[in-house]
């Protein structure tokens, strides 16, 4: 499918369409600051100039640890209209997954803030990189050869965020072209640490404008957002729908029940997004029944019952569901606020224009009937470049035909719309955050007494599923579960830390292959077993 012509292809041309046709329009809006589009371009244009003075070019890779706030949305615009990448931190990450992330990465300049919420940002670069405070580059990140302090105290080898701005030379003009790599996001796998997706600005901007058309978003529209801007549900679609549309994204540093809908009266918001964990916070807190909400529209990632509560109590009678992930830029498939509800709430999904999606069998690689579940392909312009040095991973995602094996179930009906029906993939959904069980069973693996550790996903009232480690220690050592779990939540973002974790003699009497592989479905019933004993003891 061509997509040129349909809509801006640059994150440049997008900005510039939307400060000709919205200007006075608020373009981001926090509780603390509120910049409308025509600041915004002038914000981005400053911020090209220092970067462009700072040797910032076309492939270069920029990092940026800041919360949901204006100078991220803007710093990402400025990054990506010079044909540079930005890299999104996971500001929940701890040290050894912040470093990771900056060396896979190649980051050769980073934005951070002293600290996001309660997260020691400065801390954990100096832990990574000691060097901070006398000269860089460093051994352990050799890329790094510029730091620059958003908010905070400024180490040695460092630049404040006034240094920078006062830099700025001559206007320079954006050079970013479709085919430039805008983002390397960062996205749990099936290895110990995280794999970078590359994404293109096509990709990103064409998958944005389509998700807000299909929203239903209008110029001066309102949309509500806490979705993470280092998550492409944030970058795509969040900054870049709001931005292809001319609509206000309303956003906040962290999800908060309350204050989102405290936020959404306030600010008069027509729509929000959310995945079924945030949803039902909405639904479930006791403020909502008293708050005047004009909400129309959302987009979220959940179930029938969750949609439908969602139109019938939050008064979003255009609510659309939608389905993706990151190799995807990341929607794949979503519903239209044009049509019916029963559709809608049943979340019967279109497949995105111009993307192929084929349903093939788990057991005979055979492109499977209507309305048959299978493994989801995915095969077009949305796809990603690949993983980020690591061919042999994406020529595992990706087969030689072009389709991208999703690893998650879903069917086709005969009018080819998409249902989802679950991850085939390991990966727990955490709250709406990617967890990976191989990445947290590598960090158990690091203690001492830990002989072998598995961890499966069981479910959970409120984040829908959470990760369950069962634990075998070894000889002469004795540890309890609490024990193991309080020597974890150091070490790893708070997200990926087990709720429940059991030390276990072996997984022999559980479930065990004759290949000595362990059976992570017959373990995962026995945690719900366990977790049902003790509900009723």
């Amino acid at each position: 499918m061509k997509l040129e012509g349909l809509c801006p292809l640059t994150t440049a041309e997008a900005l510039r369409r939307a400060v000709t046709i919205a200007p006075d329009i608020d373009a981001v809006v926090t509780k603390r600051e509120r910049m409308t589009y025509a600041e915004l371009d002038e914000t981005v244009r400053r911020l090209r100039s220092a970067l462009a003075a700072r040797g910032v070019r076309r492939g270069t890779r920029v990092g940026i640890c800041l919360g949901n706030e204006p100078t991220w949305v803007a710093l990402f615009l400025a990054i990506s209209s010079l044909g540079a990448v930005t890299v999104p931190v996971n500001t929940r990450f701890r040290t050894d997954e912040f470093a990771q992330v900056l060396r896979q990465a190649r980051v050769e300049l980073l934005f951070l803030t002293e600290k996001v919420l309660t997260s020691d940002m400065l801390g954990m670069l100096r832990q990574a990189c000691p060097e901070v405070d006398t000269a860089l580059p460093s051994s352990t990140l050799p890329d790094l050869t510029a730091v620059v302090v958003v908010d905070g105290s400024v180490p040695a080898a460092a630049t404040s965020w006034n240094e920078f701005l006062a830099g700025a030379g001559a206007e320079v003009a954006p050079t970013c072209t479709p085919d430039d790599i805008a983002l390397i996001q960062s996205t749990s796998g099936t290895t110990s640490y995280p794999k970078g997706v590359l994404l293109t600005h096509r990709s990103m901007c064409a998958n944005a404008f389509f998700s807000g058309g299909r929203m239903g978003f209008r110029i001066g529209d309102r949309f509500h957002s806490a979705r993470p801007f280092f998550h492409v549900a944030g970058s795509t679609l969040s900054v870049l729908s709001a931005l292809q549309h001319g609509v206000t994204l309303v956003t906040m540093p962290k999800f908060d029940a309350g204050e989102a809908l405290e936020l959404m009266e306030s600010e008069r918001c027509t729509h929000f997004s959310g995945n079924d964990t945030i949803a039902l916070l909405l639904l479930n807190h006791p403020d909502r029944p008293h708050r005047n909400l004009r909400l129309r529209g959302a987009w979220v990632a959940a179930s029938s019952a969750v949609i439908e509560r969602v139109i019938r109590e939050l008064g979003a009678t255009e609510c659309v569901a939608g389905y993706g992930l990151s190799e995807s830029s990341p929607n794949v498939a979503q519903s239209a606020w044009w049509e019916d509800e029963a559709t809608r709430v049943a979340a019967k999904m279109r497949v995105e224009p111009g993307l192929e999606v084929c349903i093939r069998s788990l057991d005979t690689d055979a492109d499977c009937p209507p309305d048959v579940n299978g493994e989801i392909l995915v095969r077009g312009w949305s796809l990603m470049q690949g993983y980020d040095n690591m061919p042999q991973e994406t020529a595992h995602a990706i087969d030689a035909d072009g389709w991208l094996h999703t690893g998650d179930l879903g069917n086709l009906d005969e009018d080819g719309r998409l249902s989802f029906v679950g991850r085939a993939k390991e990966i727990i959904r955490v709250g709406g955050e990617n967890v990976s069980p191989a990445e947290v069973e590598d960090a158990l693996h690091r203690h001492p007494a830990i002989k072998q550790a598995v961890v499966v996903s069981v479910p959970d009232p409120r984040l829908i599923e959470v990760p369950f480690a069962f634990v075998v220690l070894n000889n002469g050592h004795a540890l309890a579960a609490q024990d193991i779990l309080a020597w974890l939540r150091p070490r790893i973002a708070g997200f990926k830390v087990p709720k429940y974790a059991q030390v276990v003699d072996g997984f022999e009497g559980i479930g065990m292959t004759a290949s000595s592989k362990v059976q992570k479905r017959h373990l995962a019933t026995h945690a719900e077993t366990l977790l049902s004993e003790r509900i009723s003891g």
